[in-house]
């Protein structure tokens, strides 16, 4: 069942590809609310091997550019939750310009219950 009007176009995030159904939960979040989005638009170095070639990079899963603000969806085990987070940290040490926030486990499940979303699996 769509939330759309009959002859309506798709949304921005019925049409993406996501690599996990919580990133398409939340873009549809940010389409319910007309909020402009972009997929993974940008990767950053983050590390470097000593001659200087760039061995780990660090792409956010969303781009708000009305907020000019980086989201990442974090779904996962805990060990690759703090894997996680320590990219993010390296990010805001090497860009400290750049705002990220992380949304963890419980922040998505609490905008799925709030706002009647399906669950990590659709």
């Amino acid at each position: 069942m769509s939330a759309q009007p009959l002859g309506s176009s798709l949304l921005k995030s019925d049409t993406a590809r996501f690599a996990h159904a919580s990133e398409r939960q939340f873009a549809r979040l940010l389409d319910f609310y007309q909020i402009e989005w972009d997929y993974e638009p940008t990767s950053f170095d983050i590390g470097w091997d000593r001659e200087g070639h760039v061995v780990q990079r660090f792409t956010p899963d969303f781009y708000l550019p009305e907020f000019d603000l980086y989201i990442e969806i974090t779904t996962l085990n805990q060990k690759l939750v703090t894997k996680k987070n320590r990219k993010v940290r390296r990010l805001r040490e090497r860009y400290p310009e750049i705002r990220c926030k992380v949304f963890y486990q419980r922040d998505y499940l609490s905008l799925v219950t709030k706002y009647g979303l399906e669950d990590a699996s659709g």
